[in-house]
């Protein structure tokens, strides 16, 4: 039984059987956000997504009885872990306002893609590589706009209260000028102050000092678009390309152990088991020869 569901979890229609059903599970989902073909074809959607929810149910229990008399290796995968989850997540009861909460776990299904294509796999593991350095430099781009918008509150408070009254508006500012999103007329505004330019009939009543700036306001901004975008942006892309060397030198090492006929981990489990039964034996023996002669 062990061989034939295994031949069934590795079976290449079985798995793109499951990427269609996770496609389709991702459709259905879509469909769901038009009011008027919900309530036009409500059954036809619920009996769908009960089956789909079925299907997965079965995955589930055609990997884990591949395992044999040990199903609770199928756990020791993350990826299984994350199926389980939420197919597990689906059957909980739900009412009121928390349908919404169960329409985005039926959204979550759409993830299993990640699953079914290993060159999905190699992208997230790439990303998940490089989460620690990302860190770092996530802590150094938090100093540059610490630093920036302190500046910033300082310089251009009094002129671009819109922008820059307080540390937190002028930080949230700076976010939009590091996107390169109109980054252009939050300098303008500073170069010739806000009567000249920006404030518009609504909010010119916040421009009460105004104060123009060209000099500084150019050598700010241009300096701060330079270092943000240019520079330590580019750092995250490089950080995740080293990634996602990694992760391809580690698929490759994968697929030629595969390949050449390699140990698997769990023939390397099951070979550790025997060694330490065998050592259990041997010392039980020894213990009762000692006992023997004594």
């Amino acid at each position: 039984m062990q061989e034939f569901f295994k031949k069934i979890a590795n079976a290449a229609w079985f798995q793109n059987s499951i990427t269609a059903v996770i496609v389709l599970a991702g459709v259905l989902v879509g469909l769901e956000t038009y009011p008027g073909l919900v309530e036009r074809y409500h059954n036809a959607l619920h009996i769908g997504d009960q089956l789909i929810l079925w299907i997965f149910v079965a995955e589930i229990v055609v990997k884990m009885a591949a395992e044999g008399k040990r199903p609770w290796r199928y756990f020791l995968d993350p990826w299984n872990v994350f199926d389980f989850v939420i197919v597990a997540a689906c059957f909980l009861p739900f009412e009121g306002n928390a349908v919404t909460v169960l329409r985005l776990l039926r959204l979550l299904r759409v993830l299993k893609l990640v699953k079914a294509l290993p060159k999905l796999q190699i992208l997230v593991g790439a990303l998940l590589k490089s989460i620690p350095s990302m860190l770092y430099v996530s802590v150094l781009l938090f100093m540059l706009f610490y630093v920036y918008a302190v500046a910033a509150v300082f310089l251009f408070g009094e002129n671009d209260p819109l922008h820059f009254q307080s540390l937190e508006m002028a930080m949230l500012s700076l976010f939009r000028v590091v996107t390169l999103e109109d980054w252009t007329d939050v300098m303008y505004i500073n170069m010739y102050g806000c009567d000249r330019y920006g404030y518009d009939a609504d909010s010119v009543v916040l421009c009460s000092s105004p104060v123009a700036q060209p000099l500084v306001g150019a050598l700010f901004f241009v300096s701060f678009v330079l270092i943000g975008t240019m520079i330590i942006l580019n750092l995250f892309i490089g950080v995740i390309m080293s990634g996602m060397d990694e992760a391809q030198s580690e698929a490759v090492e994968l697929a030629r152990a595969a390949h050449e006929g390699a140990p698997s981990l769990e023939l390397e489990l099951d070979l550790l088991q025997q060694q330490v039964a065998e050592i259990q034996a041997r010392i039980g023996s020894l213990a009762r020869l000692a006992k023997h002669k004594e």
